[in-house]
């Protein structure tokens, strides 16, 4: 995992599908799915927030919880979406960094997200390791956790 995949949000991109199918080349197999490189690699400061928040369009600050209103209105739905269906909280992740920093965090996401059959990232949003599982996704491409 890389800082550079750390956007301001708090969302890890390596463990979203459309980086995961980005990197692993899923698409060839089948999987046609729009796919991303992350938010700042690609030259975004944060796809779900850049748009309404001044200070992460401009740039001015790295992470939200810079911010006097972390966490505002829209980061909190945010995060209580994803902490409802992808097992994951970007305001947990934001506090985590303040906290112990950006290297503390990375090692923590590595051990929390890694594949025991394999190594790979598990994806956040469907609990799979797409090197082991790509063929539970090929079958429903809308499989979440566990099946739900």
């Amino acid at each position: 995992m890389d800082a550079e995949l750390i956007a301001p949000c708090g969302m890890n991109c390596s463990l979203c599908i459309a980086y995961q199918l980005r990197q692993n080349g899923i698409n060839k197999r089948g999987f046609n799915k729009k796919h991303c490189p992350g938010c700042l690699p690609r030259g975004e400061n944060c796809t779900h927030m850049g748009d309404a928040c001044e200070l992460l369009g401009k740039g001015s600050v790295r992470f939200c919880f810079e911010c006097e209103s972390f966490p505002c209105r829209r980061l909190k739905a945010l995060d209580k979406r994803y902490r409802t269906k992808y097992h994951m909280s970007m305001i947990d992740n934001l506090n985590c960094i303040k906290e112990l920093g950006l290297e503390a965090f990375l090692e923590k996401q590595r051990e929390t997200w890694r594949c025991t059959a394999c190594g790979a990232v598990i994806c956040c949003h469907n609990g799979l390791c797409l090197n082991c599982s790509i063929d539970t996704l090929l079958m429903n491409r809308k499989y979440r956790w566990g099946g739900e």
